[in-house]
């Protein structure tokens, strides 16, 4: 009789401590789907950060080619400048030999 009572009681002991491990694992289970669902908020963040890294990507892209028509309309123009300010001083002295052949 007391082996009996000794294993009802080894049974109750091994059924207390299963309910505690089931405790413990439905507590770890909740915490892996709070990490998951904080993790899957995470991707969905990254996920709108790299399209907006996207678009500021293209935005400077643009602004890099309306640079570089800019700068190539600077060359041209200083270019134009120089032309214009070589004939000036062209026009300038003919004008000065002008007028000493005129003196």
């Amino acid at each position: 009789m007391e082996e009996q009572t000794m294993l009802n009681e080894i049974l109750k002991a091994l059924e207390l401590h299963s309910k505690k491990m089931d405790k413990r694992f439905d507590q770890v289970e909740e915490r892996l789907d709070r990490v998951e669902t904080r993790l899957d908020q995470v991707e969905e963040r990254l996920d709108r950060v790299e399209e907006r890294l996207d678009r500021v990507e293209i935005r400077l892209d643009r602004l890099e080619k309306k640079f570089d028509g800019t700068r190539v309309e600077i060359t041209e123009t200083q270019e134009t400048v120089d032309f214009l300010s070589g004939k000036t001083i062209q026009h300038e002295k003919k004008l000065r030999e002008l007028k000493s052949a005129l003196s």
